[in-house]
């Protein structure tokens, strides 16, 4: 047996939702053998099809009992429950490799694999999935936030490493803090995209996203880069009177789309970009004042 036989792992998926699906091709990829997945919707199975053909569906213990390294790729709500569930049933075997992906939760979650020998970790991909091929060249510019105990740390990271990724090291105490921070970036950005699409398409633009495209890549691109001082727009100049004409605009669009929410969000954001002006220096106290009293 050469080296790569000694460290190639039989995985099981426990979930073949979108990350599931490409993080099982991407470790597929890289050596290792996927002995099972489970799938029920008729996504899933199309999902399990089309991105780990040959791997058999089955059900969550006998996935288990195959595998050496265990996935777990469910919804947050549910990863104790299913992981206390088989814990009870003992399932878990004693250097048996179990780790999630869901952001929220470090390692404690899996406390009842651990207490019956198995090697515990968390990873979490800072990358948003489409549960396609088009997520592996994108996986291996992200980066994967890796946490566990000091002695097998290592084994999260070459495995993040083997896929391409980049591991970061996240301390169980800050996994909630951390999530809240990839969460605020990924899908609030996509709710307020989908506003301004929203209200472009409304005054008669055919291609909306054409017209955002340019904008957006830039202002992604500078803050990446600069950080707050990359802050532009209205409220940073301190241009009072443009605010105001906002939100007469916002307030009509509400009263004939029958919707107060893109109005909401806009004044939400418009404050605390207010707040972030004053801290770069752009617009002083009084001007911040009036900014926030004309969202009030």
């Amino acid at each position: 047996m050469n080296h790569e036989d000694e460290t190639r792992l039989g995985i099981g998926i426990i979930g073949t939702g979108r990350v599931g699906a490409v993080l099982g091709s991407a470790l597929r990829a890289a050596g290792h053998a996927i002995v099972g997945t489970t799938a029920t919707s008729e996504a899933s199975l199309d999902r399990a099809e089309a991105m780990l053909p040959g791997v058999p569906v089955l059900d969550i213990e006998t996935v288990v009992e195959r595998a050496e390294l265990v996935l777990f790729t469910v919804k947050d709500d549910v990863l104790a429950e299913l992981v206390a569930g088989l814990a009870r049933l003992g399932r878990f075997k004693p250097g048996q490799i179990v780790l999630h992906c869901a952001g929220r939760f470090g390692t404690e979650v899996l406390a009842p694999a651990a207490a019956a020998g198995a090697i515990v970790l968390a990873l979490h991909p800072s990358l948003s999935f489409t549960g396609t091929s088009m997520d592996l060249p994108r996986l291996r510019q992200a980066t994967i936030a890796v946490t566990g105990a000091k002695a097998v740390l290592p084994i999260g990271q070459a495995l993040v490493v083997e896929i391409g990724a980049e591991p970061v090291l996240v301390a169980e105490a800050d996994r909630a803090l951390y999530h809240a921070a990839i969460a605020h970036a990924a899908n609030h950005t996509v709710v307020v995209l989908s506003q301004a699409l929203e209200l472009l398409a409304s005054v008669g633009i055919e291609d909306p996203a054409r017209v955002l495209r340019a904008l957006v890549e830039a202002s992604v691109a500078n803050t990446l880069q600069s950080g707050p001082a990359a802050l532009t727009g209205p409220v940073s100049r301190g241009d009072v009177e443009t605010v105001r004409a906002h939100l007469a605009a916002l307030d009509e669009y509400a009263l004939s789309a029958g919707t107060p929410e893109i109005r909401t969000a806009y004044a939400a954001l418009a404050r605390a970009t207010a707040g972030r002006a004053l801290a770069n220096g752009t617009i002083d106290a009084a001007t911040a004042a009036r900014i926030v009293d004309a969202l009030e």
